[in-house]
């Protein structure tokens, strides 16, 4: 048998696991994980290699019904990964209604690329609810294979693994074989900063932020960060900075001691905090901080 590759694309509804299962897919953490919803903002890709295959995993923002021009964008992303697919992941949960979204779950049953429909949080529940679930599946997901699993105790990601390399066709690798993501290092580094403020703010704070790396210089010993908060009021400058500057400090040195796992070197992190309004709706700010395709 030759060498295996394909796109293995990730798509489902928020906060049901899609980037746990990514992360422990791919074996490195590329997506950045909270409990709130639309953490994943872009396309994520994570390259797993061996000799006899390469698999291009992609993590995608959660499905939902856009309310500006950002979440439009976000939902570009899921439609083209929907097309672009060698072997689609719908990742559900054991807490979420089956006809949510019902709109996407028409396309996967239409579609003819493989779909492996996963149940993630196997450990929330029991054998009577997940029989009842798959059931409820099985009727409106006729060509899915149906996987239980739990991302967060590991459960059965390896039979998932099995049946990509199953299902994967035969091709070239896509990228070099040392590649771990499509990303850039400056993506990785304000990905995290973006973790970290969805982590230390609450309610609409963080989904009206964005972070934009404006300088990376990798010194040998140490990596030298200026990086900028982007908010859209003046008011939400004022609760990113804190009193007396303590939760922006809080967020940089959060931010720095997972750049400095992530690099596996000492970092200097710069932050500063600016004020551009209704950015979220403005296609030219969109497109400069990678969201239109």
């Amino acid at each position: 048998m030759g060498h295996k590759s394909g796109f293995v694309n990730i798509i489902g509804n928020p906060n049901v696991g899609k980037s746990t299962l990514m992360n422990s897919f791919v074996g490195e953490k590329v997506s950045i994980i909270t409990n709130k919803a639309q953490t994943t903002r872009h396309r994520i890709m994570g390259i797993v290699n061996s000799d006899d295959f390469q698999i291009v995993y992609s993590d995608t923002p959660g499905i939902l019904k856009p309310n500006y021009k950002l979440q439009q964008s976000m939902m570009k992303f899921v439609d083209v990964a929907l097309t672009d697919a060698d072997i689609i992941l719908y990742v559900t949960d054991v807490v979420e209604s089956a006809d949510k979204n019902q709109k996407y779950i028409d396309k996967l049953s239409k579609t003819d690329t493989p779909v492996l429909l996963l149940i993630n949080k196997l450990d929330l529940s029991n054998q009577e609810h997940l029989e009842s679930l798959v059931e409820s599946w099985k009727s409106r997901v006729p060509n899915a294979e149906i996987i239980p699993v739990s991302a967060t105790e590991n459960f059965n990601v390896d039979t998932v693994l099995k049946r990509i390399l199953d299902l994967l066709p035969e091709g070239p690798a896509f990228f070099p074989k040392d590649q771990l993501s499509d990303k850039t290092e400056r993506f990785f580094v304000q990905e995290i900063i973006r973790e970290k403020i969805f982590l230390n703010y609450k309610k609409e704070i963080p989904y009206s932020c964005e972070v934009n790396v404006e300088e990376f210089k990798d010194e040998g010993g140490i990596i030298k960060i200026r990086a900028i908060i982007y908010v859209m009021r003046d008011s939400q400058k004022g609760i990113i900075i804190g009193h007396k500057g303590q939760s922006l400090k809080r967020v940089g040195m959060e931010a720095r001691k997972d750049i400095e796992a992530f690099f596996e070197k000492k970092a200097f992190l710069e932050t500063h905090v600016k004020v551009l309004k209704d950015w979220r709706e403005k296609e030219g700010n969109l497109e400069r901080f990678g969201y239109e395709q």
